[in-house]
C-alpha cells in the first residue's frame, strides 16, 4: 500500500508538471517519513553526508572552465590547427568541426559548452563553404555531444557519485567510445562530402595555426596527463584547468579582461543553483534506498523474470534511449543509476562499463525530441526550427546507434584504457 502510494504521488507531480527537484523533494520526504522513523531533519543531515566528497567541486571548476574559454579565443585556435591539417580531405572543415569538438570536449567536460564553443565558429564557416545545411547543424549537434563521453565528463562524475564507481576509471573508460564516435562521424563526414573541393597541405598555414594555438592545443594534453599519471585527481585537475585557461586567455591570448569573470562566474553559479540542489536531494535518496537493500530487492524482483544478460541489456538500453528523450542527462543519471546499476552488476555488467553504456544511450538522448538539450540550445543559437534540427540529428543518431551497439557487443572498447588492460 505505501509503495503504490508513493508511486502515485509521482504520477500526480508529473501530470501537475512539477520540476525534478520537487518530485525527487517528495519522494525523499515520504520515504523518510515511513521508512525512516519519521524524521525529516534526516533528510538534510543525509544531502551533508551525500555532498561532503571532494569530487564534487570538480563540477562548478568544469563548467566555470569551459565558460572562461568560450569567452576566449581557445576554441578558435584549436579549430585553426585541426582544419589547417583537414585541408586535403573532402569535407575537410566538417573533419576539423569533429575533430575540435572531440579536443575541446577533452577540455570542457560539458555538451552544450562544446557545441556553442565550436558551433559558432564553424556553423557561418561551414554555410559560407557551400556545405549543407542539415549536414551542418546535424555535424555540429553531433559533435557536441562528444562533450559528454570524451574525458573529463561532467555526467560521469556525478554517475560516480551516485553509484560509488572510481571517475578515474570512468575517465579512461570513455576513451575508447569517444575515439571510436569520433572516427564514425569523422568518416561519415568524408563520405557525405566527397564531392567537395579540397585543398593542398600548406606546411606554412600549419606552422602559423600551430605557432599561434600551441597553448590551446597543450591544454588537454596536461590535463588529461596528469589524470592518467597519477599528478592529479579529478578535482585538481579541474583546478588546474581553470587557472591555465585564466592565465592563457588573460595574460598571453589577452582576450578575457578581469572585468569578463564576474559575467562568467555569474554565469557558473546560475547552472550550479540548478544542479546542486537536485544532486543533494538524489544522494540523500540514495544513501536511504541503499540502507533499506532497495537495490538488492530490486535485483531479486528483476530477475525473476528476466534471466538472460542480454535480453536485460535490451531493456535497459530501450529504457534509457526513451528516458534520454524526456529528461536531461544528469536528471536520468541521478534517478536511475542508483537503482540499475546494482542490477546491472547481478547480470554480470561491472559497473564502469555500465556506466559507460547508460552515457552513451543518454548522449543519443541530447540530439532527440522533446527534450534534446543540442536541439534546444541549437534552436536559439543558428536560429533554425526545431523540426528542422530533428531531420538533420536522424542520420547522426542512427551512426551512434551503431557504435552504442558496437560496444555493448565489444566491451573491450571501453575497458582497454582502464588499467591499462581488457
Amino acid at each position: 500500500m505505501t509503495a503504490l502510494l508513493l508511486v502515485g504521488i509521482v504520477l500526480a507531480l508529473l501530470i501537475l508538471r512539477q520540476p525534478l527537484l520537487v518530485i525527487l523533494m517528495s519522494v525523499a520526504a515520504y520515504i523518510h517519513i515511513v521508512w525512516g522513523q519519521a524524521k525529516l531533519d534526516y533528510i538534510i543531515e543525509d544531502m551533508w553526508v551525500g555532498l561532503d566528497k571532494e569530487v564534487i567541486l570538480s563540477i562548478p571548476l568544469f563548467i566555470l572552465c569551459g565558460n572562461v574559454m568560450t569567452r576566449g579565443s581557445i576554441a578558435q585556435r584549436l579549430i585553426n590547427i585541426l582544419a589547417s591539417i583537414t585541408r586535403p580531405l573532402p569535407g575537410g572543415m566538417a573533419v576539423a568541426c569533429v575533430l575540435s569538438c572531440a579536443v575541446f570536449a577533452a577540455i570542457s567536460g560539458s555538451s552544450i559548452v562544446t557545441m556553442l564553443a565550436i558551433g559558432s565558429i564553424m556553423y557561418p564557416a561551414m554555410r559560407q563553404a557551400g556545405y549543407n545545411l542539415n549536414f551542418t547543424l546535424g555535424a555540429i549537434m553531433s559533435g557536441g555531444t562528444l562533450g559528454i563521453i570524451i574525458p573529463p565528463s561532467i555526467p560521469m562524475i556525478i554517475y560516480g557519485l551516485v553509484t560509488e564507481t572510481s571517475v578515474t576509471d570512468l575517465f579512461a573508460a570513455g576513451f575508447g567510445p569517444g575515439i571510436l564516435l569520433t572516427v564514425v562521424l569523422s568518416i561519415y563526414s568524408v563520405w557525405v562530402n566527397r564531392h567537395m573541393p579540397t585543398e593542398r597541405f600548406d606546411f606554412a598555414h600549419f606552422k602559423k595555426a600551430f605557432r599561434n594555438g600551441i597553448w590551446s592545443a597543450m591544454m588537454p594534453v596536461i590535463l588529461l596527463g596528469g589524470i592518467y599519471t597519477g599528478y592529479f585527481t579529478a578535482t585538481e585537475a579541474a583546478a588546474v584547468a581553470l587557472c591555465y585557461a585564466m592565465l592563457v586567455e588573460v595574460f598571453i591570448h589577452r582576450e578575457l579582461k578581469f572585468s569578463d569573470f564576474y559575467k562568467v562566474v555569474l554565469d557558473t553559479s546560475k547552472l550550479g543553483g540548478s544542479l546542486f540542489p537536485v544532486l543533494a536531494i538524489a544522494l540523500s535518496l540514495n544513501i536511504i534506498l541503499t540502507e533499506h537493500r532497495v537495490p538488492q530487492m530490486l535485483v531479486t524482483a528483476i530477475q525473476g523474470y528476466i534471466t538472460s544478460p542480454l535480453m536485460f541489456m535490451l531493456i535497459v538500453n530501450l529504457l534509457l534511449l526513451l528516458v534520454g528523450c524526456l529528461m536531461t542527462t544528469g536528471e536520468a543519471i541521478l534517478v536511475l543509476a542508483p537503482l540499475l546499476a546494482p542490477v546491472a552488476a547481478a547480470y554480470g555488467y561491472d559497473k564502469v562499463i555500465f556506466g559507460l553504456i547508460m552515457i552513451l544511450n543518454l548522449e543519443i538522448g541530447y540530439l532527440t525530441p522533446p527534450v534534446g538539450l543540442n536541439l534546444i540550445v541549437a534552436m536559439s543559437a543558428f536560429k533554425q526550427p526545431f523540426g528542422r534540427l530533428c531531420i538533420a540529428a536522424i542520420p547522426f543518431i542512427l551512426l551512434m546507434m551503431f557504435c552504442l551497439a558496437l560496444v555493448i557487443w565489444q566491451p573491450w572498447i571501453a575497458m582497454y584504457f582502464v588499467n591499462g588492460k581488457f
